[in-house]
């Protein structure tokens, strides 16, 4: 038994303080699946929805190439830095307390951006959309973990495919949704606020289930140490880094691309969304992929370098459609939901699984905001296209050294015991 005395190891839950925990009632199957659903499907568009409309949202407020990237780089950051406080939150307010509240401050900031008139505003908004998301990236996975039952794999499979879903509606109707002239993004962007009122009434309804629900913590005695003391950890984040670098440098800055190549807005708008809908086939795929092949390392290095291909393809081939490069990018991005599977698969201990999910996604994020900030002063400075897909090229070959190093059948507990 573990001593009185003890020290928590503060990257677990600890249990809920005696009178503010109560047992709830259960959430039920449908519940679970329109929880889930609901949520998945709110977590990226109020990000990605903002790419397609980038150039008139800047000219709104007389900002250039730099402010795109500041944008296409918030929501990393944000998942990075917010991120890294969920479980805290989660702690004082249950997981499924903090969704619904986090969702709240969602809503009033997507509803609220469209009405801002300076670009700081537009930014301080943005961020309080970001919130949400940020949080929920940690905890909706342990929520499934907590409720899900018998239904996890399920709930987890669903979770994935309406990330991915989610992701690829902001992009597609961010340019349908506006209305005409310079100042039609406006009309836009408050869907997606609308959207996200919808899982605050479904979470709400669940709170009344679930209580206080974050979870107690488990026994003391598991492998202590820094991750940084593994490779497979270290390459792992690296690997989850470059392909958000990848994945919100496209969301945000390749519609831009696109278009000054002659492609019509709205059809960026879709060739971008394309990238994201492969995701839905990655959550579904590859979990079962890293669990029964044996050349996953060489998979996890070919996502890299289809993420090269893809790039110099809209380089040094122009003529070609570029929904044939979108769809290298995409398979390219398998890399998301490969690293995501990764984290368990490459631990044995909860505990340390936990470490690791908390090490790689956080950090990763702040890594990967590095890339849409260097692009954009790079666009900035420079006016290049070509200088900007070499840049995301060079963050290919990264990645699949990386993919590489992740994806070697290493565990990292044992890397910590040595």
């Amino acid at each position: 038994m573990t001593s009185s005395t003890s020290r928590p190891d503060p990257t677990l839950p600890a249990e809920p303080r005696p009178g503010r925990a109560r047992r709830g009632v259960g959430v039920g199957g449908v519940l679970a699946v329109i929880a889930v659903g609901t949520i998945a499907l709110n977590l990226r568009p109020g990000a990605t929805g903002v790419g397609p409309l980038m150039e008139p949202i800047v000219a709104s407020f007389g900002q250039g190439a730099t402010a795109s990237g500041i944008l296409t780089a918030l929501p990393c950051l944000a998942f990075g830095v917010l991120g890294a406080v969920a479980v805290p939150v989660g702690r004082r307010l249950g997981l499924t307390g903090t969704v619904v509240a986090s969702f709240v401050l969602v809503a009033i900031g997507l509803l609220l951006r469209p009405s801002a008139d300076t670009f700081g505003m537009f930014l301080a908004l943005s961020v309080l959309s970001l919130v949400g998301p940020a949080l929920g990236n940690v905890l909706i996975p342990a929520w499934i973990k907590q409720h899900g039952g018998a239904r996890v794999v399920g709930l987890m499979s669903l979770y994935s495919v309406a990330l991915a879903i989610g992701g690829s509606l902001g992009p597609i109707l961010a340019v349908p949704l506006a209305g005409p002239g310079p100042e039609g993004w406006r009309e836009s962007l408050p869907i997606w606020g609308l959207a996200a009122v919808v899982p605050v009434i479904v979470w709400a309804v669940v709170l009344t289930r679930t209580g206080h629900d974050f979870p107690p913590a488990p026994p003391e005695g598991e492998l202590r140490g820094s991750l940084l003391r593994s490779p497979t950890a270290i390459a792992l984040t690296i690997m989850f880094a470059m392909q958000s670098m990848n994945a919100y440098t496209q969301f945000g800055m390749l519609p831009q691309v696109l278009t000054h190549a002659g492609t019509d807005p709205a059809r960026a708008g879709l060739i971008v969304g394309s990238i994201g809908a492969w995701g839905i086939v990655g959550g579904l795929v590859m979990p079962s992929v890293i669990a029964r092949s044996r050349h996953v390392p060489w998979i996890c290095a070919g996502f890299g370098v289809l993420t090269v291909a893809g790039y110099l393809g809209l380089l040094l081939l122009p003529g070609v459609d570029p929904f044939v490069w979108a769809t290298v990018l995409g398979i390219g991005g398998l890399a998301f939901p490969t690293a995501i599977a990764l984290i368990p698969a490459r631990s044995r201990s909860v505990v340390v699984t936990a470490r690791l999910s908390g090490m790689t996604q956080p950090l990763g994020y702040v890594l990967a905001a590095t890339g849409p900030l260097a692009a954009g002063a790079l666009l900035d400075a420079t006016g290049s296209v070509a200088a900007l897909l070499l840049l995301m090229a060079a963050s290919g070959v990264v990645l699949t050294v990386a993919g590489y190093l992740a994806g070697r059948n290493r565990i990292v507990d044992d890397e910590l015991a040595r």
